[in-house]
């Protein structure tokens, strides 16, 4: 077992185990629901980093609460990764031409659980589908994400490793969203 798929599946028993616990969870109520958008940092890990710097992301969550202390979530988006520049071997006279490549931007669709350990403290995990966006159309890849984070009334701080995989070219990051929630 690789370790994406072991930190996904050690993430996905916590939140299992926590569902039949009790915790305090002032965050939200049972069956209410909660919109928040967020702002990422996104720093490439793996094979991502032999074609990325960094990323950019924005994402709006929905999350409604099955339990005082667990809800599940919905989240959409976009991610954008500025590549790096690529040496192509081609010579022209004595120059070498530099190419560059077209930036990597995804569309990750997820679901999930979020469960709090605490008052504020939360652990979660989401699966879904990321859609590469490209000139002439991209792959979809397969989105395991365990996450923690801070969560307020208003103000959630969290980080998450997302893994990617399909199509034979399988990436990860570790994300950093800053969000602002509210009540519906």
């Amino acid at each position: 077992m690789n370790f994406t798929k072991k930190i996904s599946a050690i993430a996905i028993a916590a939140v299992v185990l926590l569902i039949g616990t009790h915790a305090n969870a002032q965050s939200f109520q049972k069956s209410k629901l909660r919109f928040g958008i967020g702002i990422d940092g996104l720093i490439p890990v793996g094979n991502l980093t032999n074609v990325a710097n960094l990323g950019v992301g924005i994402t709006p969550r929905l999350q409604l609460g099955i339990a005082n202390n667990v809800a599940l979530t919905f989240t959409t988006g976009y991610y954008h990764f500025f590549t790096k520049k690529v040496y192509v071997p081609v010579f022209i006279g004595s120059n070498t031409l530099v190419s560059y490549q077209n930036d990597l931007d995804i569309i990750p669709v997820k679901a999930g659980l979020k469960a709090f350990v605490s008052s504020n403290i939360y652990i979660g995990a989401e699966i879904g589908a990321g859609f590469e966006v490209d000139n002439g159309g991209g792959n979809t890849k397969l989105i395991a994400s365990p996450a923690i984070g801070y969560a307020s009334k208003k103000w959630e701080v969290g980080a998450r490793y997302e893994s990617f995989s399909g199509q034979h070219n399988n990436y990860s990051l570790i994300g950093v969203r800053l969000a602002y929630g509210f009540g519906l």
